[in-house]
């Protein structure tokens, strides 16, 4: 999978995730920041997020640090779930 087929799956698992049935994968930014985006992120939907990542992709965001450098934008997850995914 490549950048931008993981942007678009990343944005259609985040709205199932986060059950944001009004929201479509074009209007999640994606280089903007997630957190201060209008979809009212908040640390448990992080959370949620992140329990995702681990069980679909086997990435693992290990501090709160690396979690605000990962979650910069939608674009920034992606490269790291692709970076670091099982298997990679």
């Amino acid at each position: 999978m490549n950048m931008e087929e993981l942007i678009e799956t990343l944005k259609i698992k985040i709205i199932e995730i986060l059950n944001l049935p009004d929201v479509t994968p074009a209007d999640i930014p994606v280089d903007s920041d997630l957190m201060s985006s209008d979809l009212d992120i908040d640390s448990i939907d992080v959370l949620e997020i992140i329990i995702m990542l681990r069980k679909e992709y086997g990435v693992v965001i290990k501090n709160k640090e690396q979690g605000k450098q990962v979650f910069a934008s939608l674009r920034t997850l992606a490269a790291y779930v692709l970076k670091n995914q099982r298997g990679s």
